[in-house]
C-alpha cells in the first residue's frame, strides 16, 4: 500500500506541473523622469578665424525611485527616464562664431547613459577674446504614464519637453594682421625694389617685440632680399610701416604676384605666437625693353662713315647713365663703337651715332651687328639689355662712288691728275 501511494503522489505532482501555469510578477514605476545634463568633451579653447569642430556629451542622470513590483502588472515597454527622439541644436548666442552644423538626432537617451554631439563651428577672424555660452537646446519626449486595462492592453502617455543648456566656449586673444595698403617701389621684371607695407593690428591680442616677416610664395619670381623688420610693441588698432627689399627675375610678367605677409609677437603669457599669415599682391612692371627704331644704314665696299641708330625704350621704367654699344665684325671695322644716351624715360627714342668702316671686298647684301645698352636702374644698380641687331645695307656704289671705291679707277684718275699738272708745269716754263 505504501508504495501504491508513492506513485499516487508522484503523479498529481506532475499533473499539477503540467496543468498550472505560475503568476508572474511585474514592475510599475510609480515616478521619474529623465533629468539630462551638458558638457564639452575635449578642449573648448579656440582662436579666431579657425573653423573647429566641438564634440558635446549630453548624459541622462534621471532615475526611477519608486516602483511597485507584483503580480498582474505587465512590464512597460519605456521607461519614464528614457529621453526618446532626443535632439540637440547648438546656437551662437552672442558669440562671435557661426554654427555650421544642423540639429544633431540622437535617438533615444536611457537613464545612466550618454551620447555625443559634434558641431563644426567657425570662428570670427577678429573675435574678441573670452568666455561665451552657447545655448545648447534639448528637445525630447518622455514617458508620462501608462495604464494598464488587461493583461494584454496597454495605454502609454508621452510628453513632449525642451530645455537650453549653457556650453561654455572660451576664445582665445589674438593679434590679428590688417594689410592697408602695399605700394612698390621700382620693380621690375630681372631687377631690385622695394614694397612698402602698412599694416594694422586688428585683433584683441598685444604684441609685444612684434616682427614682421615677408615671404616668397611658392615658386614666386618675386624673392624677398630683406625679410624680416623688427616693430617692436603692436598695440590692438595700431598701425606699422615696414620696408623691405625684393628681387624679381627676369622671367616675371608684367603683373600682380602674391607674397606672406605675418607677425610673430610675444603674448600676454611670454609665449612666442604667429599670427595668422596675409596673402598681398605685389604689381611687377615688365621687363626693361629696347628697340632700334631708325631705317637700316646704307654703306659701300671701302666706305668709312657715321652712321646714326635710334634706340627706343620700350619697357615700362627709365633708365639712366644708358650707353649703346656696337659690335663691328668682318668685314666691318669701328673708330668708336660706344655712343653715351643717358637718361631714357619709358616710349623715348635718343639719336646715336658711330663710326664705321667695310672693307673694299665686302660681299655685297645685308649685314645686321649687334648691339645692346648698358644701363643704371632707379636704385643704380647696373644692367644690360638683351641684344639686339644693327641693320647695314653694303650695296654696290653708284656714280662718282664707283670711282672713289674703286682702287683702278683711283690710281688712272691719279695719274691723270699728275700728268695734266706736268703739263701745266712744263708750258708755263716754257713761256717764261
Amino acid at each position: 500500500m505504501a508504495v501504491i501511494k508513492r506513485i499516487i503522489i508522484l503523479v498529481l505532482f506532475v499533473m499539477a506541473a503540467i496543468f498550472v501555469t505560475p503568476v508572474m510578477g511585474g514592475t510599475l514605476y510609480l515616478s521619474g523622469s529623465p533629468n539630462l545634463s551638458a558638457s564639452v568633451s575635449g578642449t573648448n579653447e579656440f582662436t579666431p578665424n579657425s573653423e573647429v569642430q566641438i564634440s558635446i556629451t549630453v548624459q541622462n542622470t534621471g532615475q526611477s525611485e519608486d516602483k511597485l513590483v507584483q503580480s498582474g502588472i505587465t512590464d512597460r515597454d519605456d521607461l519614464p527616464t528614457t529621453a526618446k527622439f532626443l535632439t540637440a541644436s547648438l546656437s551662437p548666442g552672442d558669440a562671435p562664431l557661426t554654427i555650421k552644423t544642423d540639429p544633431v538626432m540622437l535617438g533615444d537617451l536611457a537613464e545612466s547613459s550618454s551620447t555625443i554631439a559634434r558641431y563644426t563651428i567657425k570662428i570670427q577672424e577678429n573675435a574678441k577674446g573670452g568666455t561665451f555660452i552657447l545655448p545648447l537646446t534639448l528637445n525630447y519626449s518622455y514617458l508620462s504614464y501608462a495604464n494598464q486595462y488587461n493583461d494584454a492592453a496597454m495605454e502609454y502617455s508621452y510628453q513632449s519637453k525642451e530645455i537650453t543648456l549653457g556650453i561654455p566656449v572660451t576664445i582665445k586673444p589674438e593679434l590679428a594682421i590688417e594689410v592697408i595698403s602695399a605700394e612698390p617701389e621700382h620693380i621690375t621684371a630681372g631687377a631690385e625694389g622695394y614694397i612698402n607695407l602698412k599694416i594694422k593690428n586688428s585683433g584683441t591680442a598685444h604684441g609685444s617685440q612684434a616682427i614682421v616677416i615677408l615671404t616668397r610664395n611658392g615658386e614666386s619670381p618675386v624673392v624677398p632680399v630683406d625679410d624680416s623688420v623688427y616693430i617692436g610693441d603692436f598695440p590692438v588698432g595700431s598701425t606699422a610701416t615696414v620696408q623691405y627689399k625684393v628681387s624679381v627675375s627676369d622671367r616675371a610678367e608684367s603683373q600682380s604676384y602674391p607674397m606672406g605677409v605675418g607677425v610673430i609677437y610675444q603674448n600676454d603669457e611670454g609665449d612666442s605666437v604667429s599670427a595668422r599669415e596675409k596673402t598681398i599682391g605685389v604689381p611687377v612692371g615688365g621687363k626693361v625693353k629696347f628697340a632700334i627704331v631708325s631705317p637700316p644704314a646704307e654703306m659701300h665696299p671701302g666706305n668709312k662713315k657715321e652712321i646714326t641708330v635710334e634706340y627706343k625704350n620700350t619697357g615700362e621704367s627709365p633708365v639712366y647713365s644708358a650707353q649703346a654699344r656696337i659690335s663691328a665684325v668682318d668685314p666691318f671695322t669701328s673708330v668708336s663703337d660706344i655712343a653715351y644716351i643717358g637718361e631714357l624715360p619709358p616710349n623715348e627714342s635718343r639719336v646715336v651715332a658711330f663710326q664705321l668702316g667695310v672693307d673694299r671686298t665686302a660681299t655685297i647684301k645685308e649685314y645686321g651687328l649687334d648691339s645692346e645698352i648698358r644701363y643704371r636702374d632707379a636704385l643704380d644698380n647696373t644692367h644690360i639689355s638683351d641684344p639686339m641687331k644693327v641693320t647695314v645695307n653694303v650695296t654696290s656704289p653708284e656714280g662718282l662712288a664707283i670711282i672713289l671705291t674703286n682702287p683702278i679707277y683711283l690710281s688712272i684718275v691719279a695719274a691723270a691728275i699728275i700728268g695734266i699738272a706736268y703739263l701745266v708745269l712744263y708750258y708755263r716754263r716754257k713761256k717764261e
